[in-house]
């Protein structure tokens, strides 16, 4: 059965569950999920884990992301994008110095108020079913942290790409909300590529057509121990395999602190595992059984 990675490059006018469906087809696999959600409006780099491979999408979610973005000036709207109704347009009068001493600000551990289109829950509702009746209400603000924010290059007096290195759960389209806000003119989001989740980046990267016209498209999978390349490797004795096999602790008094990619003597990759104290335990297994 097919099991592994996928790094897809995600068209413009899907969603990643859009993207899901459609390689069900491909790999006959009920079993396929995403690792971090992207916009229909936006593009890039959406992992994809096919079968037993989709214990893994928990550890992607939570990995940081980057993105290279449009940042639209002058322009606030309802979803915080330009795809979004129009709420204002204001003049602009903003100089590249002025975004620059602005994107300070947003460096670093900061707060958001996530978007009314988003699909946080509050009370059991989805805050965009609330948005599409027209309702509005209070969401707490939420930390996340701003890695690294570069401007890249300016394509007009209202228009700029920036790079947003950050933490999950960071809502692209609401930075450029909140920078428009504390330049004075409002500001939304004009376009969103992602160019790294997980790890992985677009020189991983397949598109769809890529995939559905492959002959064989179980070739394309990576192991999905490549999630883990940043661990150290562990080879286990038959009899600690034995024990990560069937849920127990093994003891190895002789192995650091840490996490570990741990293998089986004839190479097959077994779990994720947590090494403490000389005992090794599974935080996720990935054999199939």
């Amino acid at each position: 059965m097919a099991s592994g990675i996928l790094i897809v490059d995600k068209p413009e006018g899907w969603t990643s569950m859009d993207v899901c469906a459609k390689l069900r087809g491909v790999f006959h696999e009920r079993r396929i999920g995403h690792g971090g959600t992207l916009d229909p409006m936006a593009t890039g780099v959406l992992p994809v884990f096919v079968g037993r491979a989709t214990r893994a999408v928990e550890f992607a979610e939570k990995s940081d992301k980057e993105y290279i973005a449009g940042l639209k000036l002058g322009v606030i709207t309802n979803t915080q994008d330009s795809s979004g109704e129009v709420l204002e347009e204001r003049p602009v009068h903003v100089t590249r110095e002025a975004l620059e001493s602005t994107l300070e600000q947003f460096r670093g551990d900061i707060l958001q108020i996530p978007p009314m289109y988003s699909a946080i829950k509050i009370n059991g509702k989805k805050l965009y079913e609330l948005a599409r009746k027209g309702r509005e209400v209070e969401r707490p603000a939420r930390p996340v942290t701003i890695k690294a924010l570069e401007l890249l290059e300016q394509q007009g007096e209202d228009l700029y790409t920036i790079k947003v290195r950050c933490t999950k759960g960071t809502y692209i389209r609401t930075l450029c909300h909140d920078v428009g806000q504390a330049l004075g003119c409002g500001g939304c989001m004009a376009s969103l590529r992602r160019t790294m989740a997980a790890g992985f980046t677009f020189k991983d990267a397949r598109t769809l057509e890529e995939l559905q016209s492959a002959p064989d498209p179980a070739a394309l999978l990576m192991p999905v121990e490549e999630l883990f390349a940043d661990r150290e490797r562990l080879v286990l004795s038959p009899t600690s395999e034995k024990r990560v096999r069937n849920g127990m602790t093994a003891v190895l008094p002789n192995v650091n602190p840490g996490e570990y990619r741990v293998y089986a003597q004839s190479g097959e990759f077994l779990a994720l595992c947590q090494a403490k104290g000389g005992k090794l335990t599974t935080i996720k297994s990935f054999f199939e059984v």
